[in-house]
């Protein structure tokens, strides 16, 4: 039996196999779970592609978080192939170019507005297509980045992730007399397609490596995918409004 036995998730966010979403869809496969992924636009043939190489190849349905159709229309899909949900990850997050790199002022709403939406408002909306489905109770799960400080070069995603945050805690506070439960991963770097879109990432890498206390491998996605397995499964069935940081102890460092 695995952590997961009998659990049906929806796994968003998985481009290609570095993607963390992928590693999370790997080893919830492993630990019994069955799986649905989503993909959205131009990335769901890859989506769909990456797909294949799991055993066994999950379905993918499309999920546009910005379309409510699309959020209303994945709610009836999962309805109709599976009947509930026990859980999903929330691996979604984009923001303009000139949201990042390091000139904080660059932006106007326009972009900012965008960040927001698809990085913040999006777990709202995927709690919109799941939650009704999670008769039994269940689990969210968000990859988070902690946004307790000012990051270089990160800029509006930092400002998107206090947002991703505080909506975390307000649907813990809403959800949680329904049996579900809304978490959060704060994962250190990792090297994903998402994370070399990041001028000067390799910033973020450097500072990890020297002071993480347990280090970091930039090149390992396992210690976050197994965070999140373990807040997926029914182990930490008390825990709600959560940010685990699986970071090598960065968080904890002073300056």
């Amino acid at each position: 039996m695995g952590l997961l036995s009998g659990k049906r998730l929806l796994i968003t966010g998985v481009l290609t196999d570095a993607s963390l979403a992928f590693s999370v869809a790997r080893l919830a496969g492993a630990e019994g779970a069955e799986l649905i992924l989503t993909g959205a636009g131009r990335g769901l043939r890859l989506t769909e592609r990456t797909a294949r190489k799991l055993d066994p190849t999950p379905e993918v349905l499309e999920l546009d978080v910005t379309q409510p159709d699309q959020i209303t229309a994945l709610r009836e899909a999962l309805a109709e192939r599976w009947g509930s949900v026990d859980g999903a990850l929330h691996a979604i997050g984009f923001a303009p170019q000139v949201c990042l790199g390091g000139d904080f002022m660059a932006a106007g709403w326009e972009d900012v507005s965008v960040s927001l939406e698809v990085s913040a408002y999006s777990l709202k909306a995927l709690a919109d297509a799941v939650t009704p489905l999670m008769d039994a109770g269940g689990s969210l799960v968000a990859l988070d980045f902690d946004a307790t400080v000012a990051w270089p070069v990160y800029d509006w995603m930092g400002v998107s992730k206090a947002a991703l945050e505080s909506v975390a805690r307000y649907l813990a506070r809403d959800l949680g007399p329904r049996g579900i439960r809304v978490n959060l991963v704060a994962a250190g770097p990792v090297r994903t397609m998402a994370a070399r879109s990041i001028p000067g990432f390799e910033a973020f890498e450097e500072a990890w490596t020297q002071r993480a206390p347990l280090g970091w491998d930039v090149n390992d996605a396992d210690p976050v995918a197994r965070a999140c397995v373990l807040l997926l499964s029914d182990w930490l069935g008390a825990t709600t409004g959560e940010i685990l940081h699986v970071d090598g102890g960065y968080h904890a460092m002073g300056a």
